[in-house]
């Protein structure tokens, strides 16, 4: 019997000049992945290409985008309702970022910009009494460090869905809906040059906000325990 590909939606790309030197939001999930447990696709909606029958597949990793759930683009409306589906369908689904905000969207809940700015940097991600116990983060301590680079988070969960993370800026930072899928706000995917490149990247606004930039480049470091998310997740796929 062949065994399932784990299929990422790709939502969206990185600025070309940091595509051409470290990759993109596909390749940093996949270099996180075990590529021998089982076959990794791509598809891009947001370039037309078509979203094949969740049944199909795995698992499903929703990555990160540039865009905005609330721009509400034809592409990503129609993810959304395929999302749905897949959850109905206890397909195994992790959401990231953008993934994780569409995600919310699909199943009915609100996301909007994040009150207390953009968050960016090494950020410090608290596990909930139910995130402790859930078997995403159980092996997890209580705190751990994880790269966030945002501005839109969940501003409702929506019904039926448990919290499992926070952080100072984001009360949602993580939450899980049905038995299997899964939304993340942080990146598991992201090391530290990566990060570095978006603090320097938004260092105009980041300075408008109030944020001391050089403090949050010093700040950054490897986050070797929310990179593994993405393999622990991988193990739940079929």
């Amino acid at each position: 019997m062949s065994i399932k590909p784990v299929l990422i939606v790709k939502a969206g790309a990185t600025y070309p000049d940091m595509a051409a030197r470290c990759g993109d939001f596909e390749d940093w999930i996949i270099a996180r992945l075990d590529r021998s447990a089982a076959p990794i696709e791509t598809v891009c909606p947001y370039a037309g290409e078509p979203l094949p029958a969740s049944i199909s597949l795995g698992g499903i990793i929703i990555t990160g985008s540039h865009d905005m759930v609330t721009e509400k683009h034809p592409w990503s409306e129609k993810t959304a309702g395929w999302i749905k589906q897949a959850v109905e369908a206890q397909i195994p689904l992790l959401g990231v970022c953008y993934g994780h905000q569409l995600l919310a969207h699909a199943m009915g809940g609100v996301v909007g910009d994040n009150p207390g700015g953009k968050e960016i940097g090494t950020v410090a991600i608290r596990l909930t009494r139910q995130g402790l116990q859930d078997r995403l983060f159980d092996k997890m301590p209580a705190t751990f460090s994880a790269q966030a680079c945002h501005s839109q988070s969940v501003l409702k969960l929506p019904a039926g869905a448990t919290l499992l993370a926070s952080s100072d800026l984001d009360p949602h930072h993580a939450f899980v809906i049905g038995r299997r899928a899964w939304g993340v706000q942080f990146h598991p995917e992201f090391n530290a040059a990566v990060l570095r490149h978006y603090i320097q990247r938004f260092s105009a606004e980041l300075c408008q906000q109030g944020d001391d930039v050089a403090q949050l480049l010093l700040a950054v470091r490897e986050t070797p325990q929310s990179e593994g998310l993405l393999r622990r997740f991988q193990g739940m796929c079929t």
